[in-house]
C-alpha cells in the first residue's frame, strides 16, 4: 500500500536521527541525575525549602486559583520550545543548537526527577510519577519529532543550498510546517491537563509531604 511505503520510507530516512537525538535526550537525564549529587548542602536546603512551600500550596488548594492563567503561562513555555526550534531548523547554524535544546531538556527532567526521589526517597517518586511523568509522555515525544523534522529539515537545506545547489524546498518547508503546527496543537491539550487535572493530582499526594520543611 502507498501509505505503508511512504512511512516505511519515512523511517529509512530519519531513524537514524530519531535514535541520534533519543541518545542526546538520555545523555541530558543521566547528567541531570548526576547534578543532584553535586550540589551543597546549602543547595539542597534551598531547594527542600521551596519544595516545602510548594507542597503547601498544594495542599491547600493555592495553585487552583486562576486556571486560565496557569494554562496560558503552560501552554506560551512549551510553544516557546517548539517555535524555537522550528526558527533554529530554517536556518543551517541552528542544527547544534536544537540539540543542545533536546540535551537541557533531558537535564531540566532528570534533575527534577533525581532530586525528589533522591530527598523524598518512594514519596518523592510518587510525586513525580503524578506531576512530571504525565505531560511528558506527550510533551517529550513531541519534541523530540519536531527536533527530528528540523534537523532533517536543515541538513536539507544545507545540501540543497551549499553542496548540490538545487532542488525544490517548499515541500519539506510545509511538511516542517505541518509537523510543528500538529505538535502546537497537541501541546494545547497538554497545557489543559496541565492547568485542569494536574493540580488535582498533586493534592492527592502533597499530604505526605507537607511535612518536609518539618523533617
Amino acid at each position: 500500500m502507498p501509505h505503508n511505503r511512504m512511512l516505511e520510507q519515512y523511517w529509512k530516512e530519519h531513524l537514524s536521527l530519531y535514535v541520534f537525538i533519543g541518545v542526546i535526550f538520555i545523555t541530558g537525564v543521566v547528567f541531570g541525575a548526576i547534578m543532584v549529587g553535586a550540589l551543597s548542602l546549602e543547595q539542597k536546603q534551598e531547594i527542600t525549602r521551596y519544595l516545602s512551600n510548594f507542597f503547601s500550596m498544594v495542599d491547600q488548594g493555592e495553585l487552583n486559583g486562576d486556571v486560565t492563567a496557569s494554562f496560558r503561562d503552560t501552554l506560551a513555555l512549551h510553544m516557546k520550545w517548539v517555535l524555537i526550534i522550528w526558527l533554529l531548523g530554517m536556518s543551517v547554524i541552528g542544527l547544534p543548537l536544537i540539540l543542545i535544546l533536546d540535551f537541557l531538556k533531558g537535564v531540566l527532567i532528570g534533575f527534577t526527577v533525581g532530586y525528589m526521589v533522591g530527598t523524598l526517597s518512594w514519596k518523592g517518586l510518587l510525586f513525580a510519577l503524578v506531576s512530571v511523568v504525565p505531560q511528558n509522555l506527550i510533551v517529550i515525544p513531541v519534541f523530540i519529532v519536531c527536533s527530528v523534522t528540523a534537523v532533517a529539515f536543515s541538513v536539507r537545506l544545507v545540501k540543497n543550498r551549499f553542496i548540490h545547489k538545487k532542488g525544490q524546498l517548499f515541500e519539506p518547508l510545509m511538511r516542517f510546517s505541518g509537523v510543528t503546527l500538529g505538535s502546537g496543537v497537541l501541546l494545547v491539550g497538554v497545557a489543559l491537563f496541565e492547568a485542569y487535572i494536574s493540580p488535582a493530582m498533586m493534592k492527592w499526594v502533597t499530604p505526605m509531604l507537607v511535612a518536609l520543611g518539618a523533617a
